[in-house]
């Protein structure tokens, strides 16, 4: 068995969408990962311990956080992009043929209320984008429906569903309850809430830095800091059934 392997393997491209068209000849689209865990696949079975390569790809669990960048794009670039997909379906089905069984999904999270989306689209409004809230809200209620659709026709389906939404909208609401000083304002930037994406002088433009980025809540004009995603990951890997169901992912690691 090729040790590479046996304790994961990640597909990830930053930027990348569920759509070949968000972001398209930039990033690695969703089809294309799922081509490269069937490659993957096909190497673990090919060599010579087949049974024990199903067993790892049955008992492994499968995280998938995608779509953001599907309805954040069209607005803040001039795509002509404007599709409402659920190819979640898709690549579940596609890795359930391989031999998954257990899938852990991250839903869209507060993404109209991002530093990017308040600096660009709303002109330095402190509001969040009702338009990519509404399409967010439809996106993660049909994923749901969609994940407990599949648990009933898919032999031995499990998941998981965190409901980032929910959950990011609580901080940034009320940050000083979690430990941050800012919830609004990114840490590196320009412009309204340090939203222009600017960090770093990407082509030479000026930027600001904050101090101590452990008291934002955002690092950049739309990614969250490294206290923040820490924060998130240890409530994917433990939180309540209040924001995660039916198990959170320490849970379903162990179904």
């Amino acid at each position: 068995m090729n040790k590479n392997y046996v304790h994961g393997v990640n597909f990830a491209s930053a930027g990348a969408g569920a759509l070949a068209e968000t972001h398209q000849g930039l990033v690695i689209d969703l089809k294309t990962q799922l081509s490269y865990f069937n490659k993957v696949t096909k190497v673990l079975v090919g060599m010579g311990h087949p049974e024990e390569a199903k067993a790892l790809l049955s008992k492994a669990v499968y995280f998938i956080s995608i779509g953001s960048n599907d309805y954040i794009a069209p607005f803040t670039t001039n795509s002509t992009l404007f599709q409402s997909h659920s190819p979640q379906e898709y690549v579940e089905l596609g890795i359930h043929t391989n031999g998954g069984r257990k899938f852990a999904f991250l839903g869209v999270g507060d993404i109209g209320c991002v530093p990017l989306v308040k600096a660009v689209l709303l002109q330095g409004k402190d509001e969040c984008s009702e338009n990519i809230t509404q399409l967010v809200t439809l996106h993660n209620k049909h994923l749901y429906k969609a994940l407990q659709h599949l648990e009933k026709e898919l032999e031995g389906f499990v998941y998981s569903y965190a409901d980032l939404y929910t959950s990011a909208n609580q901080i940034s609401n009320n940050p000083s309850k979690y430990g941050f000083k800012e919830g609004k304002a990114a840490c590196c930037g320009s412009g309204p809430f340090r939203g222009f994406f600017s960090c770093g002088g990407r082509d030479g433009e000026e930027y600001e830095l904050c101090s101590n980025p452990n008291e934002y809540l955002f690092y950049d004009s739309a990614h969250l800091t490294q206290k923040a995603s820490q924060l998130v990951a240890e409530w994917v890997w433990n939180g309540s059934s209040d924001s995660i169901k039916p198990y959170n992912l320490k849970a379903l690691f162990n179904v």
